[in-house]
């Protein structure tokens, strides 16, 4: 780290916390410093103590892998949803792009990444085992269960979708789809709109 001399010890490590975020320059991390130095005491210590909250209450949901402080998650535990239907995405932020669109009556999986073979990024690396293993059980218990493969439409999520589809495929009682390509090749799901969103989950196609 290229330190300021004149910045006191606490002030240069402060500064250089912010600067590990992505996005921040050492210019915008000294201004979130300053900003801090010059808050309230107790506006202050409400960031502190937000970020470890966060840190200590927010975990990953036993059965979809979303972001959650109660275990199951209020997706997965809610009734109205219907847990025969599950919609895989790669990351928590694409399960809350989805959710604003308010038209998914279903549940979800989150992946925690993609396959990524030259990044040494392998099927074990993802939560793709939970995936199969909670698929089969619905089907164990004779639930019609639709899979919607929502990963993002580049060579990656094109890659994970293949993979997941072929280890489905074997399961009796399942159907796999996928969201409709009303979503732009190599975008993300996050920057998508909701208006875009809707359409693809409305219009998803059969993979099987």
């Amino acid at each position: 780290m290229n330190r300021d001399p004149s910045y006191t010890e606490s002030m240069n490590r402060l500064i250089d916390e912010f600067a590990r975020l992505p996005g921040i320059g050492r210019r915008t991390a000294e201004r979130l410093a300053f900003h801090v130095l010059k808050a309230q005491r107790d506006e202050a210590m409400a960031l502190s103590k937000a970020i470890a909250d966060v840190k200590t209450n927010v975990r990953h949901c036993s059965v979809c892998y979303n972001l959650t402080e109660t275990d199951p998650c209020p997706i997965c535990a809610s009734e109205q949803r219907d847990d025969a239907k599950i919609l895989v995405v790669e990351q928590p932020r694409d399960v809350i792009s989805l959710e604003q669109t308010s038209v998914y009556d279903g549940t979800y999986h989150v992946l925690l990444g993609h396959l990524a073979p030259l990044e040494g990024v392998g099927p074990s690396d993802l939560t793709a085992g939970a995936l199969i293993e909670r698929v089969g059980q619905l089907a164990e218990a004779g639930r019609k269960v639709e899979v919607i493969l929502g990963m993002n439409p580049n060579m990656e999520g094109d890659g994970t979708a293949l993979y997941l589809a072929d280890r489905l495929s074997g399961i009796n009682g399942v159907t796999i789809t996928r969201l409709a390509r009303g979503l732009p090749v190599g975008t993300q799901l996050e920057y998508a709109n909701k208006a875009v969103l809707s359409d693809a989950i409305n219009s998803r196609q059969s993979l099987k």
